[in-house]
């Protein structure tokens, strides 16, 4: 599940941006399984490194690190007794000039009095070894210089073809008229001369090559033959001299094994830690502080995969006896981004990594855990609600008091009563659990919840009036809206449409606990709607004044149609039925009439504020039938026709 959610952040991205940065495969293979330290320790010292790195390089520049790609593995080869070849050879001299380079540049850092300048002093400088390597070999071949004999064979092997040479040219220069040209060459490691087709009986020899036209025979002389023989024998002498040499230098690599090994963690140890200042550098991020409270906040963070002239920066905190924050607003406003950022964060700072902001102090989680996305899978036959459900099944058996949990659009995909009822039910569970968690949605029930929950605050992304569009800022202390009205108008949905949409949205039956739009939304029509006409509602269908409170005692204050929140089940009801002398109230909840003591109930929106004065409250509380029947009743006396009421519970 944790992994899972750590694809949902896009860490994965964070980890092969941070990768990117390293020079050595061994370090970048590191780096893409980086995972978030749970130690507290661990973290702080993680952290401690990236930024003092950072300091080094903003100081002193970049590090001279090594790429190291084959060294383990010849290193591997020469404690086995294989023999290196000289292009190794000169790989492994490579990377100790590298390793004397980063042990003199550590040296400069230490005036910034830092910690890591220490691993300087585990660098070994395999001077004697790098000077033999560098005597012996030379543009990936043995020098002559390697040895003294290695030496004079070279120089009888060059006096010999210098013979052959000389003696070959002599033929030339005497008969020319034999000859296609003025001059020796070689096939197959043998001087030959080119000899026309038609005088190839003239000069005793073997036949080494024929020219693709036929005309022409390259025929090394009997003549320098026994001279060959001479340099063949040579060869082999030189050969198995280089093949002493080389042994004799990768013995030399096998003896120095665990000094190279050493520089080989070392220089592998400062890569990851320098990739990280790195990737400091390229976000312009900080060390976040690390606190033990179970508490976050971030003070302007960016989120690290946006490009930064079109990011709008997350401001956020939650613990300090808030555990739960629930975050409302338009889509495309910018919650997701706000849950991932917040996750992503964690990951990093955890990892040892800086994060893109002004200021952040973070506790450590146990895990972070999502669920992010439809999720949607065919092969799986996974539905959106299906899916969410069984990621978030995974989430509550994992999920402790030490877990960070972030829910996006909790409760969607299926009814909207029972997908509420979902979600509150979630939201209550994990609250149980005492983990920190941030949950995105478009329910009124879940916002009405965390405002009347202790430990839950809500959250909304701020939206713009004016222009109808969304800020992406982040607000917490006050839930939002989806604003879908306001930018159905806004993107120009006639207005009988809206009036349509309002009244289905805020005034049927079963609507009444939403919370109407502002009366600005209705009366003021700055913008034209582009059919030329204003958007237009009856002011008494949406009137929204201060609540009224009736004469009398509490109980008398319900009147019928009123939208009541019954508690301790935070639900909402309609009053069907005033008070009676016990204190008794009716009320309507999901069309399943009960008598309810007025203490459980609270007053959301007074009748008055949603229906006109001669409202016909039958059109909620009566069966279609029954209207139907009192309609016809009205007309005169019909014979037969019956209303039949359903019969309400018993007050107890």
């Amino acid at each position: 599940m944790f992994e899972k959610s750590m694809l949902s952040l896009e860490f994965n991205k964070i980890l092969a941006m941070l990768s990117d940065n390293a020079i050595s495969e061994q370090a970048r293979q590191k780096l893409k399984e980086l995972r978030p330290y749970l130690s507290e320790r661990e973290v702080t010292t993680k952290l401690k490194e990236t930024t003092q790195a950072r300091k080094i390089l903003d100081t002193v520049g970049s590090a001279p690190l090594a790429v190291m790609k084959e060294v383990p593995m010849l290193l591997e080869l020469s404690e086995k007794g294989a023999m290196l070849l000289p292009e190794q050879l000169t790989e492994i001299n490579l990377f100790i000039n590298a390793c004397k380079r980063m042990k003199s540049f550590l040296k400069k850092a230490e005036s910034l009095q830092v910690d890591i300048a220490a691993y300087g002093g585990s660098i070994n400088e395999l001077s004697g070894l790098s000077q033999e390597i560098e005597l012996a070999i030379r543009n990936h071949i043995v020098d002559d210089g390697a040895s003294k004999e290695l030496k004079d064979i070279r120089r009888k092997m060059e006096q010999i073809r210098s013979d052959i040479r000389i003696k070959l040219e002599s033929q030339l220069r005497g008969k020319k008229e034999w000859f296609t040209d003025s001059y020796v060459s070689t096939r197959n490691g043998h001087f030959v001369l080119p000899v026309k087709r038609e005088f190839k009986h003239m000069v005793s020899g073997t036949v080494h090559d024929i020219s693709s036209t036929g005309s022409t025979y390259f025929i090394e002389p009997v003549s320098v033959s026994k001279r060959k023989e001479e340099l063949s024998l040579l060869e082999i002498e030189e050969s198995n001299e280089e093949r002493r040499i080389l042994y004799v230098l990768s013995a030399l690599v096998s003896e120095n094994g665990v000094n190279i090994r050493l520089n080989i963690e070392a220089m592998e140890t400062l890569d990851i830690i320098f990739a990280k200042a790195k990737l400091s550098l390229d976000m312009k991020a900080i060390p976040p502080e690390i606190n033990s409270e179970r508490a976050i906040k971030i003070v302007n963070g960016r989120h690290p995969l946006i490009k930064p002239a079109e990011c709008i920066p997350l401001n956020f905190s939650i613990g300090g006896g808030v555990q739960g924050i629930i975050i409302t607003g338009p889509n495309t406003g910018g919650k997701t981004v706000a849950l991932k950022t917040i996750g992503l964060f964690q990951l990093m700072a955890q990892s040892g990594l800086h994060i893109p902001c002004e200021a952040a102090d973070l506790c450590l989680n146990n895990v972070v855990l999502c669920d992010i996305g439809d999720g949607q899978s065919i092969t799986e036959n996974l539905s959106t609600f299906s899916s969410h459900i069984t990621n978030i099944i995974g989430i509550l058996n994992q999920s402790d008091q030490d877990s960070l949990v972030l829910l996006d659009e909790l409760g969607s995909g299926t009814d909207p009563a029972e997908g509420m009822g979902i979600a509150i039910s979630i939201l209550e569970e994990l609250k149980s659990k005492g983990c920190l968690f941030v949950a995105t949605t478009h329910y009124p029930e879940v916002k009405d919840y965390a405002e009347h929950t202790e430990g839950l605050q809500n959250a909304k992304m701020a939206f713009d009036r004016e222009t109808l569009k969304p800020l992406y800022r982040l607000e917490i202390g006050s839930a939002g809206e989806s604003c879908a009205l306001y930018i159905a108008k806004r993107l120009g949905l006639p207005s009988h449409m809206l009036e349509r949409a309002y009244s289905e949205a805020y005034l049927r039956e079963g609507a009444l606990k939403h919370t109407p739009p502002d009366k600005d939304f209705l009366e003021e029509d700055s913008i034209p709607l582009p059919n030329g006409g204003l958007l237009k509602i009856i002011p008494a269908k949406i009137e929204k004044a201060a609540p009224k409170k009736p004469a009398g005692t509490r109980s008398q204050r319900f009147q019928i149609g009123d939208s009541v929140m019954v508690y301790p089940q935070k639900k909402i009801g309609i009053v069907f039925q005033p008070s009676d002398e016990k204190g008794l109230v009716g009320v309507q909840i999901q069309h399943k009439k009960e008598f309810i003591n007025h203490k459980r109930l609270q007053l959301k929106v007074a009748a008055s504020e949603m229906y006109p004065a001669d409202y016909d409250f039958s059109i909620i509380f009566d069966s279609v039938a029954n209207r139907k029947a009192k309609h016809r009743m009205d007309k005169g006396h019909q014979e037969d026709l019956q209303i039949v009421y359903e019969k309400l519970p018993s007050k107890n």
